[in-house]
Order: structure tokens, then C-alpha cells, then sequence
């Protein structure tokens, strides 16, 4: 008896999934697909009927049996046995595939990557190389192949490449590795590495993926850099640091080996200034380079000026530049103090020479200091003030010479940095004083002004004279704010003698100006203020400049006292006839009065060439039409000779010493009285003696 099984008894899922296959079949994508699929998925989709067969039970047996002829468990056997091993073949042919595409797409990109990918083994036998190496180190796949992978590493780095690749294989960890390798040209390439273990099923490292980058020109930079930081662009000697550096291995040598001996030679040019504020910055650094290509010449014969830092070598001298025309030198390992002064005394030899400055000749000179190791030192920089400190004494004493260090230096340097320090500390508490010393009428002796002179009422020390801190003024530019208050101090003052003891013309003011005053952009402004606030006739204040600062740069001289006499104030030479004036100069700066020096004055009751120097300067002041005072008259005899040859003014210890203002105050009121009477002033009777300040 057969039975027919009706399509509504087939299982749903048979049902959708045939019913699917039939709606997909019109897709020409699906066409082409299923041409090469149709096998695997006939027999997946037979296993699954059957299987879906067997789960609805056996009541549909004798229906399938008689529909299909055959009994259901056999029926799912015959599929198992078609379906089970296409199944598996297709997906081993679906796992080559894939891993035959991540090949390919590890080659498209290995190909086009810019960084050097290689693939080693174990031992180092290259596997693969991609393009990049041809590109950037210059070999063929063909010549790696033939070749190790450590063989074009750098001697020195190939301990710490096999280390790494150690590291990678133990599976340790990745780290980035910096080495050189040798291009195909003979230089030498920084490369930044990467290595990777590939490992198989048993987790054994077969082979190692390595990534490298070129970082030559970084590196490259990045030293450019350093050395840039360590040395000088103009010259390429080292800079401060460096050479401190340096002096430190030294130093540190010297206190464990107490026979090992050094020195510091400080380098100054003499007159570099003038020639590049004249000659301008370009020709001022072309004079540099010339000037040390010839200290680098005066070196012992086996020095070295330098070495890249970690190959500097125990004997080489360092010649640094520590700035502008200032140079130093680190000799090392001497035998013997004196060769220090041979190696200055060289440096003097070759300096004098001419040099070849923009197709002219260019004469200068060189002031050296010399520091040796032989004296006891707390620290390595020490070494490199006492050198310093000798330098600047070599210039005092006349500059163009050697000067060696001693402890006198020492302790005069450690003087002048106390003297600094208490010289802004008397700025700012107010320890300056005023004094004055009368101007008088030689004929007569009436007070017609007064010179204003500094003192320093020192805490310690007692009333100071400029000779004992001037020149720590000048040096340090205290000497502006210092001036400003002299200036002003004295105006107020005049002005308070005027209002009291009026006369005519009214009583005037010299205020003497330094040589860093005159220079400074606010001469004229400061002294301008000034007047305004004293509420004086500009006529009131004569500034006073000496004759070697007016000589100096005749041009600039012209223009700021152009500026003065604008004002209204009053000009004077000071300590006429000490300098080289030139006559034609002096009649074309305006000019009110000429100084007569006192070292003239002083002898020429004894010495007939000055009393003949006195009577010229005297004579040209009246052709000139210029006032002339004579300066430090001390006895009547000078006063005779003044009187002979008609100087009309005159001030000195005869008549007065520089006094307080109180003091100055009596004079005044003794002149004015004596004047009103008609009487001989008698300060001009009663001689003093000393020297004026």
C-alpha cells in the first residue's frame, strides 16, 4: 500500500530554504556562485533535509520509504558519507585561500611601505626584503639574500642588535633600537628598529619580522642641534658651557693626581670695539673668524682647537669663544708654568701682525690673562675668573701684554666687587655729598661762582674723593644715575645762594661730566629737567668736559654740545692742555671756557716752559673770546704771575679749598659783605696748602 506525502508535510525550513534558492537562482552573481558552489551546497543542503527528516519522527517512514525506496537511516548515511567530506574540503579550500590573501595583502603592503621590512629566520638568513631597501640603503634583493642580516651593521652595534633579537625570540618584549648600517656607498645610515617573533602551532619562534626606519637626517638634525648648543656659529669653537665642561675633567684630574698641572689663558682684543662700531658688524665678524684661525695657530704643534664632545682627548687645548672678541684657552698637561707664558707670548707675536679685513690691512692687539692650576681653587670656574682678572690688569697696565694671576689680584677683585656693592648701596641710601670750591676774581678774590665736586661719606671709611670710586662708576654705568643726582643737587643749590646773595651776572654752577655721562642719550633731556625744576637761568649751569673726551669723536662731541648751548647752558674745557687738542676743532665747538690745568699752574713760578704754556693758553682763550681759569692756585706768587698775565679767573687752596656747603655758605656771605665794603676778601689772603679734588 503506498502513501503520498503531500508538500504541506515537508518540513517549513526545507520548504523556505528551497523556495529561496529558487528566488536567488535569477541573480546572474548568484548564477555565477552557484556554478562553483552548487556541489558543497547540494550536499549541505541534503545532510540538513535529512537530518531535518529524521527529527520529524518515523511515523513518516513507511510514506518516505515507499517514496524514496529505501529506509531513512540509510538514506542519511548515503548523505553523510557525499556530503561530510565536500564539506571539509571546501573549507580547507576557504582557509588556503584566506591565508593566501593575507599574503598577498602582506606583500602589497611590505611593497609600498617607506620604511624596510625584512623576514629572517632564526639564524639570521634573510627570507625577504622589500623594495625599500633598494631605495634607501642602495642593495638588491638579490645581494641581501647572499649576505647575513648582522653583516652591514656597524661593528659596534651589532652586539646590541643580536641582544635584541635575543629578546624577541625569549618573547622578552618589542623595544625600538637605534643602530648603523652601511649603505651600498660606504656611508653609514641610523636606522630605528622593530622586531617581531612569528611563532607556529607549538609556540616555537620561527621567524622574525623586523621594521626599520631611516632617522639619518633626524639624527642628523638633532646633533646639528646639540652642536649648535655647545659651540659658537661665527667662529665654530665651543662656547661657555663647553669650555667649562672641559675645564671640570681638568680640575677633577688635578685634585686626584696633585702633579697633574693646567691653565686658562683669557683672550681680549684690544680696540675690537672701535673697529666694529666704524667698520660695521660684517667687517667686525670677518675680523673674528681671522682672529681665531690665527690663536688656533699658536697652539702647541700636536693640539687640537677641538673635538666632538666624547672625542676629546686628555692633552688637546680648548680654544672657546666666550663672546664678542673675548677668547679662552684650556692648556692641559703642562710640563712646566712657563709653557703657559711661551703659548701668550705667541698669541702676542701672531696678533701683531696685519690682517686681511675686506681688501685692507687691519692692525690690532691682544690683552692676555693667564691663570694657573698651581693655585688653589674651590671650583673649576674659579680658574676661569682669576684668568679674567689678569686679562683686565693686563689692559690697565697699558693693554698689548701678558699678565699672570696672583693673590693680590685676587684680593684687589674681591675689593672692587665689595666696592660695587656698596657704591649702589650709597645710590640708594643717599650717602653722596656735595662739596663746592669758589670760582673767584683773581684780581679781586670775589666769589662769581663755584665748581660742584663729589664725595662719598662712606659708613666705614670716612669722606671718599672720586679717585676712590670713580672709575667703579664708569665701569659699572652707576656713573649716569650718579651724575643725574650731582647735577640736579648743585642746580637746586645755586639757586638757593642766587635768591640769598643776588648779584650780577648771578652766582654760576660747574658740574663736570664723565666721558659715559656725555655718551648717554639723556644728557641733554636730564639736564634740560633740571633747569626747569631749579627754576635757574640755563646761563646759571656751565657742564664741563675734559679735553681727551672732546677728542675723542670730534663729531659726536660737535653734536651734543650743539644741543647744550641750545639750552642755553654754559660750556667748559677741562684740564686744558693735558690732551691733543686740535685748535681748528676747538674753535668750531662752542665753546664758553677753557680750564687751565693745574699741573701747569703748580710750577710755573719755577718753570718758565709752563708760566710760557699758562701765557698761550691764556692768550688764546682772549683771541678766542672764551673765559680762562686757572686751577689749583695754592700761593700768592701764583696769584702775582695770574695777575701779569691777565687770567681774570682762578679757584684752588689760596682761596679755598671744595667745603661743605655750609662752609661755602660763610664764603659767600664774607665775600658779599667784604664787597659791599669795598675790601680785599680775606680768604684771598690766607694761602692753604694741598691738593685739589
Amino acid at each position: 500500500m503506498k502513501f503520498a506525502i503531500h508538500a504541506g508535510d515537508r518540513p517549513s525550513g526545507v520548504r523556505r530554504i528551497r523556495r529561496s534558492c529558487r528566488v536567488a537562482s535569477s541573480c546572474p552573481r548568484v548564477k555565477s556562485w552557484w556554478a562553483s558552489h552548487r556541489r558543497p551546497v547540494f550536499s549541505t543542503l541534503l545532510l540538513l533535509e535529512c537530518l531535518l527528516l529524521a527529527s520529524c519522527g518515523f511515523h513518516l517512514q513507511p510514506t518516505l520509504l515507499s517514496a524514496l525506496g529505501y529506509s531513512p537511516w540509510l538514506m542519511i548515511g548515503f548523505c553523510s558519507v557525499l556530503a561530510v567530506p565536500a564539506a571539509y574540503r571546501q573549507l580547507r579550500i576557504r582557509q588556503v585561500r584566506l591565508t593566501a590573501r593575507r599574503e598577498e595583502l602582506f606583500r602589497l603592503v611590505a611593497e609600498n611601505a617607506a620604511d624596510m621590512i625584512a623576514l629572517v629566520d632564526t639564524k639570521g638568513r634573510r627570507l625577504y626584503n622589500n623594495p625599500a631597501y633598494r631605495k634607501i640603503l642602495g642593495y638588491s634583493p638579490e645581494e641581501l639574500e647572499q649576505t647575513s642580516a648582522f653583516e652591514q651593521i656597524h661593528p659596534d652595534d651589532r652586539f646590541k642588535v643580536m641582544e635584541a633579537a635575543r629578546e624577541a625570540r625569549e618573547g622578552i618584549g618589542e623595544r625600538r633600537l637605534e643602530y648603523r648600517m652601511r649603505h651600498k656607498n660606504g656611508t653609514w645610515c641610523v636606522l630605528e628598529s622593530t622586531a617581531s617573533a612569528i611563532r607556529n602551532a607549538k609556540g616555537e619562534v620561527e621567524e622574525l619580522v623586523i621594521v626599520n626606519r631611516d632617522i639619518t637626517e633626524r639624527r642628523r638634525a638633532e646633533e646639528q642641534v646639540e652642536h649648535d648648543a655647545f659651540h659658537d656659529p661665527l667662529t665654530g669653537f665651543p662656547k661657555r658651557n663647553l669650555f667649562v665642561d672641559r675645564l671640570q675633567h681638568c680640575w677633577l684630574r688635578a685634585r686626584r693626581s696633585p702633579a697633574y698641572k693646567y691653565a686658562v689663558l683669557f683672550v681680549d682684543v684690544d680696540g675690537f670695539r672701535v673697529f666694529n662700531d666704524s667698520m660695521g658688524h660684517v667687517a667686525g665678524d670677518q675680523l673674528i673668524i681671522e682672529i681665531g684661525r690665527r690663536l688656533s695657530s699658536c697652539l702647541r704643534y700636536d693640539d687640537t682647537v677641538t673635538r666632538p664632545k666624547g672625542q676629546w682627548r686628555i692633552g688637546d687645548p680648548v680654544l672657546s669663544r666666550l663672546g664678542g672678541d673675548e677668547f679662552t684657552i684650556l692648556l692641559d698637561g703642562l710640563r712646566d708654568p712657563s709653557d703657559a707664558m711661551r703659548v701668550a707670548e705667541r698669541i702676542q707675536t701672531a696678533m701683531g701682525k696685519a690682517f686681511e679685513v675686506g681688501g685692507r690691512q687691519v692692525f690690532t692687539s691682544a690683552s692676555v690673562g693667564i691663570a694657573l692650576s698651581t693655585t688653589p681653587h674651590e671650583r673649576p670656574e674659579d680658574l676661569l675668573r682669576d684668568a679674567d682678572i689678569a686679562m683686565r690688569r693686563a689692559k690697565s697696565l697699558g693693554k698689548s701684554r701678558c699678565q699672570l694671576f696672583d693673590i693680590e689680584m685676587h684680593a684687589r677683585a674681591v675689593s672692587r666687587l665689595k666696592l660695587e656693592s656698596e657704591l649702589r648701596r650709597a645710590l640708594e641710601q643717599e650717602q653722596f655729598r656735595l662739596h663746592y670750591q669758589p670760582i673767584v676774581q683773581v684780581e679781586n678774590g670775589q666769589i662769581v661762582g663755584f665748581e660742584a665736586l663729589l664725595r662719598w661719606q662712606h659708613p666705614e671709611q670716612g669722606l671718599l674723593v672720586p679717585d676712590n670710586f670713580i672709575e667703579m662708576a664708569e665701569n659699572t654705568g652707576l656713573i649716569v644715575p650718579i651724575g643725574r643726582w650731582v647735577l640736579e643737587s648743585a642746580c637746586q643749590q645755586i639757586r638757593a645762594w642766587q635768591s640769598k646773595f643776588p648779584s650780577q651776572p648771578p652766582l654760576s654752577v660747574s658740574v663736570n661730566v664723565s666721558a659715559k655721562q656725555f655718551a648717554h642719550t639723556s644728557l641733554v633731556t636730564d639736564t634740560e629737567m633740571v633747569i626747569q625744576r631749579a627754576g635757574i637761568d640755563a646761563s646759571s649751569l656751565q657742564l664741563e668736559i675734559t679735553e681727551s673726551m672732546a677728542m675723542a669723536d670730534p663729531d659726536f662731541t660737535d653734536r651734543v654740545l650743539i644741543q647744550l648751548k641750545h639750552l642755553g647752558v654754559q660750556i667748559g674745557i677741562d684740564d686744558f692742555g693735558t690732551g691733543h687738542s686740535s685748535l681748528s676743532r676747538l674753535r668750531r665747538f662752542p665753546v664758553d671756557v677753557i680750564k687751565i690745568d693745574r699741573s701747569f699752574v703748580h710750577s710755573m713760578n719755577v718753570d718758565q716752559i709752563n708760566r710760557d704754556i699758562v701765557n698761550l693758553i691764556v692768550t688764546l682763550a682772549q683771541n678766542l673770546n672764551l673765559k680762562a681759569v686757572a686751577e689749583g692756585i695754592e700761593s700768592p706768587a701764583h696769584v702775582m704771575h695770574l695777575k701779569q698775565l691777565h687770567c681774570k679767573l682762578g679757584q684752588g687752596f689760596f682761596f679755598s679749598p671744595p667745603v661743605e656747603a655750609e662752609k661755602a655758605e660763610q664764603l659767600l656771605a664774607t665775600s658779599a659783605s667784604q664787597r659791599g665794603n669795598g675790601t680785599q676778601p680775606s680768604m684771598a689772603r690766607a694761602g692753604a696748602a694741598g691738593t685739589e679734588s
